[in-house]
């Protein structure tokens, strides 16, 4: 079984995902499993664990806007866009932006974009910012399954293969968020 973290234990949690650790954390809705996004040797066990093809690229999520800025290619969005998605944050709305460079290419997969959060649930808000950034965000499952809502359905999912969890309630939302196109407003899952 993972190493179990409480909301007490956020700075060990954090320390664990520096040192390259793969991490399943409550969300506003299911589980996550969660890395540092420039870690690529993280970011491929998450790949391995979940049995997911490597072209379908993961949301990023944050504490604050400040978080997921460098990965935006600003330029690119018209400032009241800009401005209608950070008054949706922090909140559970995820949106997608043109890419900046700063953005690995295994994070975004085959996309052209990045989607980003900036998460309201608080025990993955306090996670990020013991981590001190963005973290990679995509439900705790393997392809095809239903998302983990419990630390039971987690250890089912994948026994001893994680490195942590972060024992915390999830949020009230009954399934994950809806993904909208920042530059467009379309609705890419409801």
């Amino acid at each position: 079984m993972a190493v179990r973290f409480t909301l007490d234990e956020l700075d060990a949690a954090a320390a664990l995902l520096r040192r390259g650790g793969v991490l399943a954390y409550p969300t506003e809705a299911v589980f996550g499993l969660g890395c540092d996004p420039h870690d690529r040797a993280a970011f491929e066990r998450i790949f391995a664990l979940k049995q997911r093809p490597a072209t379908q690229g993961v949301l990023l999520i944050a504490a604050d806007f400040a978080q997921v800025e460098r990965y935006i290619d600003l330029a690119a969005v018209p400032s009241d866009v800009l401005a209608q998605v950070q008054a949706s944050w922090p909140g559970p709305h995820t949106w997608i932006f043109p890419r900046s460079a700063a953005v690995p290419d295994w994070v975004a997969g085959a996309h052209a974009g990045i989607a980003l959060r900036v998460t309201a649930h608080t025990p993955a808000a306090a996670l990020c910012q013991a981590f001190g950034g963005a973290l990679v965000s995509t439900s705790a499952n393997p392809h095809g399954e239903a998302p983990a809502r419990s630390a039971a359905m987690l250890d089912t999912y994948f026994g001893d293969r994680l490195d942590g969890l972060l024992d915390a309630p999830l949020g009230d939302q009954q399934k994950p968020t809806v993904i909208r196109d920042a530059i467009s407003g379309a609705i890419i899952r409801s």
